[in-house]
């Protein structure tokens, strides 16, 4: 079964779990996608060897399930290069759009913006670990263990 026909089969709750999006914020990402991909291509831009969908699901797993691109390289059968070039063009023809873009400093400044604060109290507490030459290992011999494992 192709990845489009999987994906359309999806339930919500599925798809929140695969891709930690909502079903209707996935198909509104991969119709704008679909749109500009569509315009590189009228532009003359070189096919690419990843379809649409596939830039997109990867894009998603990347950020939630922190693989490496190498990982991802492997499952798609293309060069790690590949992979990075297609979170990179769907991050920026996200942001392009501005229906996913967050709102910038100069807002999230202004005297009418509602700012919610949250203060954690988390107190730092050091890790107990022995001091490198401290003396509280015991030496042991290189002779006694090999005589020890030889018996």
């Amino acid at each position: 079964m192709d990845n489009k026909r999987r994906i359309a089969e999806l339930s919500e709750e599925k798809c929140q779990v695969q891709f930690f999006v909502h079903k209707q914020t996935f198909d509104v990402m991969l119709t704008m996608l679909e749109c500009a991909y569509k315009e590189l291509r009228q532009k003359g831009g070189r096919t690419r060897k990843l379809s649409v969908l596939d830039m997109l699901v990867i894009t998603l797993g990347y950020y939630h399930d922190y693989r490496t691109m190498e990982n991802i390289s492997f499952d798609y059968h293309v060069h790690k290069q590949r992979i990075c070039e297609a979170v990179a063009w769907v991050e920026q023809t996200l942001i392009k759009d501005g229906t996913f873009a967050l709102p910038s400093k100069r807002t999230l400044v202004s005297k009418n913006a509602d700012i919610n604060v949250i203060i954690v109290d988390a107190p730092e507490c050091e890790t107990e670990r022995p001091k490198k030459n401290s003396g509280n290992h015991i030496p042991v011999s290189k002779n006694v263990t090999a005589s020890k494992s030889s018996s």
